[in-house]
């Protein structure tokens, strides 16, 4: 079952949005539950008191709360990254201002049942991929971790230290051959670093902030196809 949410303050766009939804459920055997709000305050309300969203297809340009400020209030006050938002706007010129928001995806309106079905399958297919581990071993121990909660990797030596959302383990390895065995949203910066790109709040063309208020340098190497890897989602 996935929860997916939809909040513009359009009812046309919110009906819209939901008919093309659940066609995509109805064609691809998905169980989901689709709830709407017309107003970010309501939609945060309902996130607050507890309610639980997999993906949010979310309008910028709301009246009174912006959609920009609901993702800042979802991914920093609720402290939910798991959460697939997917901004939708009149206007195609927000790619900076959404990213501390980490956003999926940004769909320019008028929205298209391809953009609804390509934006479904990929947050159906990162939110599988949320739920894989990452399996190491330390001395005749084995460990496992989430994907999710890595926020980066670090070389210290002939070890590799995990820096995750609740707590740093380490294990022998070569941080050069690490990122072949990752999922596609890590990728390397740096010949010490290994990151996630979920978990970047902000960059520069030599930095990059991770959610964890750590800053980590680009190598003049690795610049050119980060900024493309961060980019191009």
């Amino acid at each position: 079952m996935y929860n997916i949410g939809i909040c513009d303050d359009g009812k046309n766009i919110c009906a819209l949005l939901e008919e093309m939804v659940i066609q995509y459920a109805d064609k691809n055997k998905l169980k989901i539950d689709t709830q709407v709000w017309y107003t970010g305050e309501d939609l945060c309300k309902y996130l607050e008191q507890g309610g639980h969203l997999d993906i949010l297809f979310l309008d910028i340009e709301l009246i009174k709360l912006t959609g920009i400020e609901v993702g800042d209030f979802i991914r920093n006050k609720l402290e939910d990254r798991g959460m697939q938002i997917v901004y939708i706007s009149g206007e195609s010129s927000y790619a900076q201002k959404l990213f501390k928001t980490q956003p999926m995806d940004f769909l320019v309106k008028p929205i298209t049942m391809q953009q609804i079905e390509d934006a479904l399958k990929l947050a159906i297919k990162l939110l599988e991929k949320n739920a894989e581990r990452f399996e190491f071993q330390n001395g005749r121990d084995y460990y496992y971790i989430s994907y999710h909660e890595i926020i980066y990797f670090e070389s210290e030596g002939r070890k590799i230290k995990i820096v995750a959302m609740d707590e740093e383990r380490e294990f022998y390895g070569a941080i050069r051959e690490l990122e072949k065995k990752l999922p596609k949203e890590f990728f390397t910066i740096h010949q010490s670093y290994v990151i996630n790109k979920i978990h970047v709040v902000r960059y520069t063309y030599e930095t990059v902030e991770m959610d964890n208020n750590t800053i980590l340098s680009i190598s003049k190497a690795y610049r050119k196809q980060v900024r493309e890897r961060l980019l191009r989602g």
